[in-house]
């Protein structure tokens, strides 16, 4: 295989791995409000992802670095024409981060309140831009002759982008309450069961309608891989199928590793619609970037495929051994234990 479509499906792999396990920090985030009644319970929600936040975030940074080597075309194009939402997804990552740190620096209810809304706010708008941004490049987006973006801001606020942002928004908000429930006890467990089932069914009529109209785009333009783009959004259907009906059954552990399995497919089948584009043009006379012309010289490929075999491997271990470390649950009792031993 040239290493320039090796490198294409290398890349969707960290797109992948990051909107898995960003996707519940960021569902985590969605649900403070539903799942959080008091500061207690509150801590209980983000003290679920509260030693694992910072690590799965990184994906998005290798994946960044991954696409600027492999395919510095793409990258130049996708960061001029997308400028102001993959800006606001920076700020919104931001001040989440930011608000975890500090949430807890002051007992102080007000000052608690307005981080716990930026934590929601952090969470919601880079699910969203995300959905939006990779809705237009699947979709397709005005490229130029000279593969420069000659659309707008509101260019990308289209049907299909923002569909596919509201979907991704509802994935990870199903996905982080299945992990909520699966890492907590008591009424925080039970509400988080309560608001799963109250989310699924507009969970999946969302997904539905996002895989055929993906679906309708790839055979539009005929994708070579078509079949596969078929196949993944089966996968996805039955997959999120099954974790909504094991979270209404309150399998846990099920329903958190279907919903995985959900934003693997799902995640698949819009990277595998855009091959062997990585973004079409809607211009007529306009050029759209592909693989090939997009990507870098052979030389910058291999270099960066011996790194790939070295580090992967090395960083999947760390992360599962850091799973594995803090793979208890997070129980009220301790945290309120806690603060009678700070008072």
């Amino acid at each position: 295989m040239d290493l320039a479509y090796l490198w294409f499906f290398i890349v969707g792999v960290l797109f992948v791995g990051y909107f898995v396990l960003d996707g519940f920090d960021f569902g985590v985030g969605m649900s403070l409000p539903f799942l959080g009644k008091d500061n207690v319970s509150r801590r209980q929600v983000i003290n679920t992802i509260g030693p694992v936040w910072d690590l799965n975030e990184t994906w998005v940074i290798v994946a960044g670095a991954c696409l600027f080597a492999a395919f510095p075309e793409w990258y130049a194009t996708l960061f001029s024409g997308f400028y102001l939402p993959l800006l606001l997804i920076l700020l919104a990552l931001i001040l989440r981060g930011v608000s975890f740190e500090y949430r807890h620096q002051r007992d102080d209810p007000s000052w608690r309140r307005r981080f716990d809304t930026f934590i929601v706010i952090g969470s919601v708008v880079p699910a969203f831009l995300w959905g939006v941004a990779v809705g237009n490049i699947v979709q397709g987006v005005p490229l130029d002759e000279n593969h420069e973006y000659a659309g707008t801001v509101l260019t990308l606020l289209n049907p299909y982008g923002l569909w596919v942002g509201l979907t991704l928004v509802l994935l990870f908000f199903l996905h982080g309450v299945s992990f909520v429930a699966l890492k907590t006890d008591g009424e925080v467990k039970q509400r988080a069961h309560i608001l799963a089932r109250r989310v699924s069914i507009p969970t999946i009529l969302a997904a539905a309608v996002t895989v055929v109209w993906t679906i309708t785009i790839a055979a539009g333009r005929d994708a070579p891989l078509l079949w596969a783009v078929i196949a993944c959004g089966a996968v996805a259907a039955v997959a999120l199928i099954t974790a909504t009906l094991t979270a209404w059954l309150e399998r846990d552990g099920w329903a958190f590793l279907f919903g995985c399995v959900t934003i693997v497919f799902a995640v698949l089948t819009l990277w595998l619609a855009l091959f062997p584009f990585v973004m079409p043009t809607t211009l007529e006379g306009g050029a759209s970037l592909t693989i090939e012309n997009a990507s870098s010289t052979d030389y910058t490929l291999t270099i960066m495929t011996w790194a790939a075999v070295i580090c992967i491997p090395m960083v999947l271990l760390y992360q599962g051994w850091t799973y594995w470390v803090f793979r208890k649950r997070v129980f009220r009792k301790t945290i309120e234990q806690a603060d009678a031993v700070a008072h």
